[in-house]
């Protein structure tokens, strides 16, 4: 159950749009509120506090998160869902419940199992790995510590070349890390390396190129410096006030690049399931899994 405003057309039957949108760009909170009171409460309600900000959402509907594992409501107040598509609960956004989603499909035991997660944020799925999974740890590339120190109990770890020892992790999680690695190749061999048989890295990256081929932004010279092929361009970063730069303007054809670096199969997962908020550009979950 949800409503549109600001030009989004009905998207499935349950939905409901304001006639009046079409023609002033606006909805109107009153009417649609009236159609739904006796239907949902949590709509309703969250209705109610949208008419008191007076801010019209781009989308609403009830749902069930899949990070925080609760009844709640869906909403964005902007059409680009892919960062604004928050759930009430835990704020997480689509990408993180489409990566929960397939984790608890793929490894339904995934609290039992060691996982690794390079670069996570502070909420949504990482925040939920961390806390029910004992043998969960973190990384990020600090660039003043030494490869596999700890740093406010976090591990120093860089992609490219990993401390960690063969057959070492049942899981490897990324979320929108690999738009920014230099040499991903390497990166790819070196996740498979470390990957227990039987074990996968499930992840998020933005396919910005989808059946176009993927395109480098940036290379390394012969002394380690960064030349930029593309116009620069960054993206937040959770350890830096510099953001960081990407590298790869990805497609569809990761999975050929990532079986031509370490000889491995990976799934494309696509998810549009409105009662799981999900719903984004740029949605795709990869499973590059390791054979037992």
């Amino acid at each position: 159950m949800g409503f549109v405003g600001r030009g989004l057309r009905t998207i499935q039957p349950a939905f409901i749009q304001d006639e009046t949108a079409s023609v002033t760009g606006q909805c109107s909170t009153s009417l649609i509120a009236a159609r739904v009171m006796a239907y949902n409460k949590p709509v309703l309600s969250f209705l109610r506090r949208r008419k008191e900000s007076h801010v019209a959402p781009y989308l609403v509907n009830p749902g069930h998160c899949p990070v925080c594992a609760r009844d709640v409501v869906f909403s964005s107040p902007d059409a680009w869902l892919r960062d604004h598509y928050l759930c009430s609960n835990c704020g997480s956004i689509p990408r993180e419940r489409a990566l929960m989603t397939v984790i608890e499909s793929f490894f339904p035991t995934w609290r039992e199992l060691a996982i690794h997660e390079s670069s996570p944020s502070q909420r949504g799925a990482s925040k939920r790995l961390s806390e029910e999974a004992p043998k969960y740890f973190a990384s990020q590339k600090f660039s003043n510590a030494v490869r596999g120190s700890m740093v406010d109990n976090v591990r120093c770890e860089d992609l490219e070349a990993l401390t960690l020892s063969d057959d070492s992790v049942d899981l490897h999680v990324t979320q929108d890390v690999f738009e920014h690695v230099v040499h991903p190749a390497r990166a790819f061999k070196e996740i498979a390396r470390t990957l227990k048989p039987g074990g996968a890295h499930i992840f998020t990256v933005p396919l910005v190129n989808k059946s176009n081929p993927s395109a480098v932004r940036v290379i390394e010279d012969g002394e380690g410096r960064e030349v930029h092929v593309l116009p620069a361009v960054y993206h937040g970063n959770p350890i830096s006030d510099e953001g960081s730069i990407v590298t790869v303007d990805w497609g569809y054809d990761i999975c050929q690049a990532i079986m031509e670096a370490c000889g491995l199969f990976t799934h494309m997962i696509h998810i549009d399931d409105l009662t799981k908020g999900i719903r984004a550009e740029y949605i795709e979950v990869l499973v590059t899994v390791r054979p037992r």
